[in-house]
């Protein structure tokens, strides 16, 4: 299969339901749940205003005519003000595995200490086993019980990472 020329660029108003499409796409592969995931998040209908919030960000990766993916950052809701939480890293099948996750993810956590967070989190499934990888690489570690209350009730997996420089 040939790659596309891809590239990464903030989210535009026009990216809403691309990334969306996506996304759902992605759990439908994977078998996540549709309620108590990322597929029934309200933020999925208002995607581009959700990350124009204070401290929020996210990046698609794009050829200029389709999206193949992105993944942004956000406070972690209901939780403590100095921790963000990884969202939404998803990436159509063809796009994986060549680098596009761990690009984004090291952009995000450059943003989040911009932002001043003192703790990256993430929540994922069990077998996803390839991104937590990936976030371990990173050095994520694992945690044993969910931080904040995202509402993704299905996802058993949850990392942090402390942001703060030594």
């Amino acid at each position: 299969m040939i790659t596309p020329q891809v590239f990464v660029r903030p989210v535009l108003p026009a990216d809403g339901p691309g990334m969306a499409d996506i996304i759902r796409q992605v759990l439908v592969e994977f078998k996540v749940p549709k309620k108590g995931s990322a597929f029934s998040d309200p933020s999925m209908e208002a995607f581009y205003n959700y990350y124009q919030a204070p401290r929020s960000v996210y990046w698609v990766l794009t050829d200029g005519e389709q999206l193949w993916g992105g993944g942004g950052l956000a406070p972690l809701e209901n939780g403590d003000s100095g921790i963000c939480e990884l969202q939404k890293m998803y990436f159509r099948k063809e796009i994986r595995g060549q680098g596009w996750g761990e690009r984004i993810l090291l952009m995000a956590l450059e943003k989040a200490r911009a932002f001043a967070y003192r703790q990256c989190y993430l929540e994922t499934m069990h077998y996803m086993q390839a991104a937590q990888a990936l976030y371990q690489r990173q050095g994520f570690s694992y945690l044993e019980a969910p931080m904040g209350n995202t509402g993704h009730t299905v996802c058993t997996v949850w990392m942090s990472k402390p942001l703060l420089k030594a």
